[in-house]
């Protein structure tokens, strides 16, 4: 499959053009203020590499942070009508409770809390409520409100609560942009809740984002298929993407991580992606990222996405470097490197000058920094080896070295070895791993389910809910002759009655010929 995979990150829009295994073509854009004219730029740079004889693009893969930027900056969310299906449990706790106040605000205070829901073990918590569901979407009419996020006790157990309010919601205001929790995080009611709330958030920007990207390809002439890659390095396509935005959170380190397995045929290492503000520190665990147990925050909020387990650090190639060295970020330059930088002409040292007064690299006017002190510039090299260094040692999964990979545009920053590393290996088209990541991204399909080994013996509590993960990735658009299990996830209930576990399944599989049928 002839393919380009586009990452749009802080400081640059990177672009890949593979045809099969063969990269074809790369480059790297600055990211612009409006996103869209970096992805333009990127495109006709890969594009460039087309002609008349070329085979066709099937597809164009993208990885973006603008959603994420949009929760992080509190810009361009919709208010939202929350609702929970529950009562009489979680009264004491109710919607968007620690959360920033800011990000509350900007969602509005629009709540309404229903009877129903199930317990684990399949058992109502309470029967569901019609004239109290009435009363509900009476409120979210009289508000004019277009968002919408439904949450229900257990819902990846039992989700009929949800889909109970959501048709009678669909039938009485049919314009409504509507989130199920369900489809968007795991067990966990209040994390889910907000992962609910912040998808519907977005969902007006979604439409318009989308369709900026879908014109931006359709005038370049490619009428192949369109995906956006999502945070646990898989893809969904654009109508999908319109209805879930925020599962293209963190995204972009997924994608840098994937890249670097293609590059490096390495299934099993530490990938470090080294930008303009931060590197970002990931473990490859059989070719996929591994994934975070924790709760991951989004923009202060916290959320139980399927998210990779980065450790940011802030060092980059705009990072700001002390007059004697010895301090080099957090603060950074970002995408104003080419203003700021010595080497270009500005008046703050960063990363990258250093790199450039070294030798290391060929970048802007290295007259320009010819004065900096060789002891400077050892105290720096010294300091960002260190913050490398302390990263890899907190993710390792175990006392053993790993290779350790180095990928992005500032990879060329940490010339030498790493203690903490078995060996470094920079590859080639290091620089635009992140774009390979999107271009080759697969189709996956997980389930999660709570289950007692007394009732049903563990083989078959398996089976089952691979099964149920290989229907859902074959529905997402999967060759079925492609799908294996990527992960399984097992965790012991304490404190419960019998052999109670949480289960979890990830299945993953090719792009099949026609694409997805969602």
């Amino acid at each position: 499959m002839r393919r380009i995979g586009i990452d749009v990150g802080g400081t640059h829009t990177d672009a890949v053009l593979l045809d099969g295994d063969d990269i074809v073509q790369t480059t790297k854009a600055l990211t612009t203020a409006d996103v869209l004219t970096g992805v333009t730029h990127a495109l006709d740079a890969v594009l460039s590499a087309q002609t008349a004889d070329s085979p066709p693009i099937e597809a164009v893969m993208l990885g973006t942070t603008q959603f994420t930027n949009a929760v992080v900056e509190r810009r361009e969310l919709a208010e939202v009508a929350a609702v929970r299906i529950g009562l009489p449990s979680g009264r004491g706790l109710p919607p968007k409770i620690g959360w920033p106040v800011d990000i509350a605000e900007a969602l509005g205070d629009c709540v309404s809390n229903l009877h129903g829901g199930y317990l684990f073990d399949g058992h109502p918590i309470a029967p569901m409520d019609t004239a109290e569901m009435q009363r509900a979407i009476d409120e979210i009419k009289r508000r004019r409100l277009r968002c919408v996020a439904v949450t229900s006790a257990f819902a990846p157990m039992n989700a009929e609560p949800e889909r109970a309010f959501g048709a009678m919601l669909a039938e009485a205001l049919p314009e409504v942009h509507l989130t199920l929790s369900h489809r968007m995080g795991r067990l966990g009611l209040l994390e889910r809740e907000n992962a609910a709330l912040l998808n519907a958030s977005l969902l007006p920007f979604a439409e318009r984002v989308v369709a900026a990207f879908e014109t931006a390809i359709g005038e370049r002439g490619l009428d192949g298929r369109f995906y956006i890659s999502q945070n646990d390095g898989t893809l969904m396509d654009v109508a999908f993407a319109r209805r879930f935005p925020a599962l293209t959170f963190a995204s972009g380190p997924t994608n840098s991580l994937r890249g670097a397995c293609r590059l490096t045929g390495l299934d099993n290492a530490i990938v470090i992606d080294i930008g303009g503000t931060t590197s970002d520190i990931g473990v490859l665990r059989d070719g996929f990222p591994r994934e975070s147990n924790v709760v991951i925050e989004v923009g202060g909020v916290r959320t139980n996405f399927r998210m990779p387990d980065i450790l940011a650090v802030g060092l980059g190639g705009g990072s700001e470097v002390s007059a004697d060295g010895h301090q080099v970020g957090p603060r950074s330059v970002g995408h104003r490197l080419v203003q700021e930088a010595r080497v270009f002409g500005g008046a703050t040292l960063t990363a990258t000058d250093i790199l450039v007064a070294d030798g290391a690299a060929s970048i802007g006017d290295r007259e320009r920094v010819a004065g900096v002190p060789a002891q400077v510039r050892a105290n720096a090299r010294a300091r960002m080896a260190a913050l490398l260094d302390e990263g890899i040692e907190r993710m390792k999964p175990d006392r053993s070295p790993l290779p350790v990979v180095l990928v992005g545009g500032g990879a060329l920053l940490v010339p030498g070895p790493l203690p903490a590393a078995s060996e470094v290996l920079r590859p080639a088209h290091a620089e635009v791993a992140n774009a390979i990541g999107a271009a080759i991204a697969q189709i996956g399909g997980e389930a999660e389910r709570l289950v007692s080994y007394d009732d049903t013996p563990r083989e078959q509590a398996l089976a089952d809910l691979t099964g149920e993960a290989r229907r859902r990735a074959l529905a997402a658009g999967a060759a079925e002759n492609s799908l294996r299990v990527a992960d399984i996830e097992e965790t012991p209930l304490s404190y419960s009655a019998g052999a109670a576990a949480q289960l979890r399944v990830k299945v993953v599989g090719d792009l099949s010929p026609s694409g997805f049928a969602r």
